[in-house]
């Protein structure tokens, strides 16, 4: 069967190949793949950044975002045959710490986890896949290809859920504005599910024109082309979603007292910045303001990222998906345009 492979650490060995049919350890549901989805991730492992084969393996099978059909599924299984499905991507550590203990893989505290697609374990960017039961999420069929979002959703309704749980420190907290920084997938998808709560969303980002300021005002949000400090305008809830360090300590210098600022963009290093570090901490102490980072996600966070796509508007989530390619085209899938927001190759095609 075929797959997308890349060899870990060599910038340019992206390629399909032949690779032998999953096997049966690798867990007991069998899907047939439908689609990947591309992110930056996917972007920065075919440049050679990092990346790691499973054991035994000198390539590693890409793709962390999956869709998929379930073509075979043992009884008492969550899902049967003809399932559209995701496959969860985290896997945690076999000591286990204590958090993978209690099926929090999301916070493993040694850094022991493996990930489908990224570090140690093949990923779902081939023909056929196999999934333990425990690890893969059932979606609704109403969705079709929009379940391809699945994992990217789920990564903010973690950051959701623990922007609620910090906020809950006061009994008084009662956001009211959310301010996103980057209007691509994960800030778009964070703006969405701060609307579904009925909040007052603004939405940031760097372009004028194409899809993106015309996809932020459908949502029933509010687009900003401007500074950051205009942006924000004293936000409850900050989602910073780009990883460009500049724009992470503004939003953290500008936000409301008892304010949450969530960091989901990984910032690349060997740039320099200059910041008032004793001005930002004495106003993050007598403000009482909380800045945290999320990444990834567990079981209950594909859960929620699964009811929050079922109750969106699918012709607006539909518009998300601003390209598609067989697998045979997966380097201009893997090149990044200007109008792109998610970009998804095709592995039935």
């Amino acid at each position: 069967m075929r797959a997308l492979t890349v060899v870990p650490g060599q910038a340019g060995s992206a390629q399909v190949r032949d690779v032998p049919e999953p096997d049966p350890g690798e867990g007991s549901v069998l899907v047939k793949g439908l689609a990947m989805g591309v992110c930056g991730t996917d972007a920065e492992i075919v440049a050679g950044h990092y990346g790691e084969p499973p054991p035994g393996s000198d390539f590693l099978v890409l793709g962390h975002e999956s869709l998929g059909r379930v073509l075979e599924a043992p009884a008492g299984s969550p899902v049967t045959a003809g399932d559209l499905v995701v496959g969860i991507v985290r896997r945690p550590d076999p000591v286990p710490c204590p958090a993978c203990a209690v099926g929090e893989w999301d916070m493993c505290r040694n850094g022991q986890y493996t990930e489908r697609g990224i570090k140690g374990r093949h990923g779902y960017a081939s023909e056929r896949w196999r999934v333990e039961p425990d690890f893969v999420v059932r979606i609704d069929a109403a969705l079709g290809d929009l379940g391809i979002l699945l994992e990217p959703t789920s990564v903010v309704a973690k950051a959701w859920e623990h922007i609620e749980r910090i906020g809950g420190r006061s009994r008084s907290w009662s956001p009211r504005r959310v301010f996103v920084t980057g209007a691509g997938p994960i800030g778009l998808l964070a703006a969405m599910l701060g609307v579904q709560r009925g909040l007052d969303v603004h939405v940031l980002d760097r372009v004028t024109d194409g899809p993106k300021p015309d996809l932020v005002g459908d949502l029933g949000a509010t687009y900003h082309h401007t500074t950051v400090e205009e942006a924000c305008g004293s936000a409850d809830v900050v989602v910073e979603c780009t990883g460009v360090a500049d724009v992470v300590f503004r939003v953290v210098a500008c936000n409301a007292p008892d304010g949450v600022v969530c960091l989901t963009g990984v910032s690349s290093g060997g740039r320099s910045i200059s910041i008032d570090g004793g001005l930002l901490n004495r106003q993050m102490v007598l403000q009482n303001d909380v800045v945290f980072g999320s990444v990834n996600a567990n079981r209950d966070h594909y859960q929620a990222a699964a009811d929050a796509l079922a109750a969106a508007d699918r012709s607006w989530l539909g518009r998300l998906i601003t390209r598609r390619h067989p697998l045979a085209d997966f380097e201009a899938a893997l090149q990044r345009g200007p109008d792109d927001v998610k970009v998804v190759v095709d592995l039935v095609s």
